[in-house]
C-alpha cells in the first residue's frame, strides 16, 4: 500500500520525535556536562589538543586537529543544509521539527475540543464546561514536561536523569531546570506556538530567509486559471478549507512573500485535494519549483485577464 503525502509526513515526524527523545539515551548524540565533551554514536568526540596546550605538540598539529574535527564538519553541515533549504525551504520544520509536531498536536486537539485552533480565533461554536479546556491544558503541560526532560538529557547522563526523576532524587539544578522549562513550554504551546515558529525560532527564520532568496525554490502554487472551482469551494464550505488546514495560519493561495514562514507541510494541498476529489482536474494547490515557482511571487494584476485576487478569492 502506497502512503499518502500526509501519511509519509506524519511517519517522518513521529520517527524524528522519537529520535529527539532517545538520541541521548542511546548515546547517539549529546553533550555531557560532567565529561565536558560531545558523545556521538557512543564515542567521545573531542578536539584532543590537551597535550598540545600543555606543551606536548606544535601549533601546526593543533591547527590540523581543529580544522578536521571542528571547522570541516561544521562547514560540511552548513553547506549541505544550506543547499537543502535553498531548494526546499522550511521543509525541516514541516516534516521533522519536534516543536512543530507539538504545534500540530495542540492545533488538532484544540480544534476538536474548543472548535478553534488558537485562543485568538473565534470558535465556530462554544465548547461546554471546563473539561475540554482542561484536556488541552493537560496535553500542553505534558508535552512541555517531555520537552524539558528531553532537552536536559542532552546535557546530563540520561540514565541517571531518568533514575533520579523516577525516584524523586533529582538534584536542585536539574529540578529547577525542569520546572522552569515546563512552565515556559506550557505557555508557548498554549499561547504562542505559532508566534514562536514565525518570529521566535532562529532556525526557522534562517531557513525562511534562504528560501526567499531563491525564487525557483519549491513552493505551493495556486492554479489561478481554475479560480471558479476555488470560489465554488468557499461558497459551499463557508470558509477556506486550505487556509483552515494551515498550522501556521497563512494565506495559502497568496504570493510567496506572504507565505514567508511556510513550513512545506502541504496540509493545504491535502485539504484542497480532499475538497476537489471528485473533480477530474484535481486540486488547485500543488508543489512546484523552477520557472513555475517564479510565477508564485507575481501579483495577480500581472496576469492578463485575471479577475481574482490571490489574497482573497471572491
Amino acid at each position: 500500500m502506497i502512503m499518502t503525502l500526509q501519511q509519509s509526513r506524519i511517519s517522518a515526524k513521529v520517527a524524528f520525535f522519537a529520535l529527539f527523545l532517545f538520541a541521548p539515551l542511546l548515546d547517539i548524540f549529546r553533550f555531557d556536562l560532567d565529561l565536558g565533551h560531545f558523545i556521538i554514536f557512543g564515542q567521545a568526540w573531542t578536539i584532543s589538543i590537551d597535550s598540545i596546550l600543555h606543551g606536548g605538540g606544535d601549533s601546526l598539529d593543533a591547527a590540523i586537529k581543529i580544522f578536521s574535527r571542528v571547522l570541516l564538519p561544521g562547514m560540511a553541515f552548513v553547506a549541505v543544509t544550506g543547499v537543502l533549504i535553498w531548494k526546499y525551504g522550511r521543509i525541516y520544520c514541516g516534516w521533522l521539527c519536534p516543536h512543530f509536531s507539538v504545534v500540530e498536536l495542540i492545533n488538532d486537539l484544540m480544534l476538536k475540543k474548543l472548535n478553534r485552533v488558537t485562543i485568538w480565533e473565534k470558535a465556530s461554536k462554544q465548547s461546554k464546561g471546563i473539561f475540554p479546556k482542561f484536556i488541552v491544558f493537560v496535553a500542553a503541560i505534558s508535552m512541555a514536561f517531555v520537552w524539558a526532560v528531553g532537552l536536559l538529557s542532552y546535557l546530563l547522563d540520561p540514565t541517571m536523569l531518568l533514575t533520579g526523576l523516577v525516584n524523586f532524587t533529582l538534584g536542585f539544578g536539574a529540578s529547577i531546570f525542569i520546572i522552569v522549562a515546563t512552565l515556559v513550554f506550557t505557555a508557548d504551546f498554549l499561547f504562542a506556538r505559532h508566534v514562536f515558529c514565525k518570529y521566535g525560532c532562529a532556525l526557522g527564520l534562517f531557513q525562511s530567509l534562504i528560501w526567499m532568496a531563491n525564487n525557483k525554490a519549491m513552493v505551493i502554487k495556486f492554479d489561478r486559471a481554475r479560480a471558479k472551482a476555488c470560489r465554488d469551494c468557499e461558497s459551499y464550505n463557508k470558509h477556506k478549507p486550505c487556509d483552515q488546514a494551515c498550522p501556521m495560519r497563512l494565506p495559502t493561495r497568496n504570493m510567496k512573500r506572504a507565505k514567508f514562514t511556510c513550513t512545506q507541510c502541504v496540509q493545504c494541498v491535502s485539504a484542497c485535494n480532499e475538497v476537489q476529489k471528485n473533480n477530474p482536474e484535481g486540486g488547485l494547490l500543488k508543489w512546484v519549483n523552477g520557472d513555475d515557482a517564479v510565477e508564485v511571487d507575481r501579483p495577480a494584476s500581472k496576469y492578463k485577464g485575471e479577475e481574482i485576487r490571490i489574497k482573497e478569492v471572491k
